[in-house]
């Protein structure tokens, strides 16, 4: 291990093949950090490492966080690697959209056991090194279905909101290790899979809800996130953050407090709600 290694922070993000994971990977390579990526998706996890193109600065590995077996192995591969961990990103997750009494028992534990079992796998054995060096900061990414019911989400709103509260509990116990646990609910993010599964109906329902009229960027929730991450943040444990433009906040009646005021028409009418 070079002298390089030793002193540079490691930055450890699961689901950092594609989307907010890479955006976060992105912002510790461009703070000083060397960056580990997990993904359980092969091809894009090569795809992500070539384009990067950083070999001293990244490690990508294959693996599947609801699998304690792969979490472990990939603990040891960092530690190998560069010896310590001051970040862990848990961004690995999965979605069905159903409705709850059509939602099946496997389709339950699928979405529970990446999005919430991921979570307190890797937050056990990355979060133990990080117990033993006194110091590190873990960051959960949630989501506003964890804060706010919604339709079709019967399995991930409720993996999000249980990833909350396992935030709030590690915070408790790894704070006395110097540890920080936090965690940020994303609103909608521009990203290619909301591109894909969130039709014209979907984003206009956002819309009607979100003070801000637009979807969040990958890179505001980087942003976040590495706040969250730095001495800067050095005081906040066991909070969750809502990035989403004012979702959480806002109840009814934003459509008709703008067709109501003509400065505020035009809000909305671009970019993502075009």
């Amino acid at each position: 291990m070079s002298s390089s290694q030793q002193t540079s922070p490691v930055a450890v993000v699961t689901g950092g093949a594609r989307g907010i994971g890479l955006a976060i990977g992105q912002w510790f390579l461009a703070h000083g950090h060397k960056v580990v990526l997990l993904d359980n998706d092969q091809a894009t996890l090569d795809s992500t490492e070539k384009t990067l193109h950083r070999p001293d600065d990244v490690l990508c590995l294959h693996a599947d966080v609801s699998q304690p077996d792969q979490v472990q192995a990939a603990a040891d591969q960092v530690l190998e690697r560069f010896g310590r961990v001051d970040a862990l990103v848990n961004n690995a997750g999965v979605a069905v959209f159903k409705p709850a009494l059509e939602t099946t028992f496997q389709e339950w534990r699928h979405v529970l056991s990446t999005n919430l079992d991921g979570a307190f796998l890797c937050s056990q054995a990355f979060g133990a090194i990080m117990a033993r060096q006194r110091s590190g900061a873990i960051v959960n990414i949630a989501s506003i279905s964890g804060l706010r019911a919604s339709t079709l989400r019967v399995a991930y709103g409720t993996s999000k909101a249980a990833l909350i509260h396992l935030t709030k509990q590690h915070a408790a116990e790894l704070g006395n290790y110097g540890v920080r646990v936090n965690v940020i609910c994303p609103g909608p993010v521009e990203t290619e899979m909301a591109k894909l599964v969130h039709s014209v109906a979907i984003r206009s329902d956002y819309y009607d809800t979100i003070p801000l009229g637009r979807y969040g960027s990958t890179e505001e929730m980087a942003n976040t996130v590495g706040f969250l991450c730095s001495s800067q943040a050095s005081f906040i444990n066991g909070q969750y953050l809502a990035v989403d433009g004012g979702f959480d906040a806002s109840g009814v009646g934003l459509p008709t407090l703008r067709r109501n005021t003509p400065e505020l028409n035009d809000v909305g009418q671009s970019g993502s709600h075009a």
